[in-house]
């Protein structure tokens, strides 16, 4: 089986696991850490660098990362193939970087099928109404959120252009289209949440509850969400959050509320006179 059948395959088992269906697929960071339990983070990372997938031992916990970008199809395609590294499990005792190899070439596939589903475009492009040309590519980049480059791969497979006509249109830019079809304020704010720095959900809500507690600094949290530690504090406070409350008033402060205390002093009295006697 080639790279593409095999990536092909287990996208498609992927979706029918977890009942995707063939619709487009939202928050994808969500999406991995609630179907394989991985943390996902977005965070900033070296020029070049889009993503990463580690596991701690051999068994332990899964940590994926991409880097945050003004190019949200890029990172969604990132997610979707460190996503198929952890499907396929593809570990290494040594790290292994991105080469043109079978690997690599699996979580590819693995990525777009995900992405976009054949059998979903066949059904958007017979039940809705996408325009003819440029128009097409456009729906299907704005439907499912992926590049060009992966929608005129899709459509090509599922016999809707040729061959010359995808190559023409996987050069074409996802603002382009968003500027030519009239969708460029939705590119932005995907674009505005693909450059947002993220922490793994899990480690979040960890942090959180332990400040609820008052056994975690609001600075931890802070730095989590790429806040100062007044705007954390204030977003949770403003959402009913607040720690508990600290009681340093010991409870035996008030003379009123201090025990009763029985000393008998006449063994004392009684010594003491017998000292002033002697």
């Amino acid at each position: 089986m080639s790279a593409e059948s095999e990536g092909q395959k287990e996208a498609t088992r992927f979706r029918q696991q977890h009942n995707l269906g063939t619709a487009p697929l939202g928050d994808l960071v969500t999406l991995i850490e609630q179907a394989v339990g991985a943390d996902v983070a977005v965070l900033d990372t070296e020029p070049n660098q889009h993503g990463m997938t580690m596991r701690r031992g051999t068994d332990g916990p899964i940590y994926i990362a991409v880097t945050r970008t003004i190019h949200p199809m890029r990172q969604r395609s990132t997610l979707a193939h460190e996503l198929a590294h952890v499907i396929f499990g593809d570990w290494s005792a040594e790290a292994i970087v991105d080469s043109p190899n079978p690997i690599e070439s699996r979580a590819n596939s693995f990525a777009r099928h995900l992405l976009v589903p054949q059998e979903g475009v066949k059904e958007m492009i017979t039940s809705e109404h996408v325009g003819p040309g440029r128009a097409l590519l456009s729906a299907v980049v704005q439907r499912f959120l992926v590049s060009p480059t992966i929608a005129a791969i899709a459509l090509e497979q599922c016999g809707r252009i040729n061959r010359a006509t995808k190559d023409e249109w996987m050069s074409v830019t996802t603002p382009t289209l968003a500027a030519e079809f009239g969708w460029m304020e939705r590119y932005q704010a995907l674009a505005e949440a693909s450059n947002s720095r993220r922490a793994p959900q899990r480690l979040l809500a960890r942090a959180i509850s332990g400040w609820l507690q008052n056994l975690v600094p609001i600075q931890t949290i802070a730095t989590l969400r790429g806040l100062s530690a007044d705007e954390a504090e204030e977003e949770l406070r403003r959402e009913g959050l607040q720690p508990a409350e600290v009681n340093v008033t010991p409870s035996w402060s008030k003379t009123s509320e201090l025990p009763e205390v029985s000393i008998d002093l006449s063994e004392f009295d009684a010594d003491m006179n017998d000292s002033l006697r002697e």
